[in-house]
């Protein structure tokens, strides 16, 4: 019962100061490398949902429970998250897919009929399916190597 409540007090702790927000910050993106490089980085599926304001108006949170629940059930090793704006507000919902030793996807306009073409032609066989958006950028890493 004590480790309940220990536990549970951890959770809770409150943030006082900028430097226990940083503590935070470090202790979450650590627990979610974690999770991700016991899988392996490169050897699962990625998956980004779009869950800006922009995405969750046009449906991302039942894309993002959609893929969860179907690739679970459908037994594709995959790590499905949320992530923020991608830039394709006129697309939304909008979904980056990473498979194994591949570059990035980044598909428009998905819906839970997209999501489910996309497991099972794009993820299960790496056949492209309609919905790609063009990719018509650098990243910032990239921008900033160059200076």
């Amino acid at each position: 019962m004590n480790k309940k409540l220990n536990i549970k007090s951890k959770r809770m702790s409150k943030i006082k100061s900028f430097s226990d927000l940083k503590k935070k910050r470090e202790e979450l993106k650590s627990s979610t490398d974690t999770g991700i490089s016991a899988v392996g980085p490169g050897a699962s599926v990625q998956i980004k949902v779009a869950m800006a304001t922009c995405g969750i108006a046009s449906g991302a949170r039942n894309v993002l429970e959609f893929f969860q629940e179907q690739l679970e059930r459908r037994n594709v090793a995959a790590v499905v998250s949320p992530t923020g704006c991608m830039g394709y507000c006129y697309a939304e919902p909008t979904i980056e897919v990473r498979l194994p030793g591949r570059e990035p996807v980044v598909f428009g306009f998905v819906d839970l009929k997209k999501a489910d073409q996309i497991i099972e032609k794009y993820i299960k066989n790496g056949e492209l399916v309609d919905g790609i958006i063009p990719v018509n950028y650098e990243t910032i890493d990239l921008m900033h190597k160059e200076d």
